[in-house]
């Protein structure tokens, strides 16, 4: 049974779509995306890093 992934305030769709293009890119392997989103959304790396987790999470959950 997969459980719930409550999407946590301050993560928006372009973030998750942003990341799922990066990934298609193939131009990083995605333990290392952090520094891409805190680049492109001009973020801390701790927020980018929150940000790649809570994706990475999400994989297999329909609530995404």
């Amino acid at each position: 049974m997969i459980e719930s992934l409550e999407r946590p305030e301050g993560i928006t769709n372009e973030h998750l779509e942003y990341l799922d293009d990066l990934r298609e890119s193939g131009v990083t392997n995605m333990w290392g995306a952090a520094p891409y989103v805190e680049n492109e959304f001009d973020i801390s790396l701790k927020e980018a890093q929150d940000i790649c987790e809570y994706w990475r999470n999400s994989f297999g959950n329909p609530l995404r």
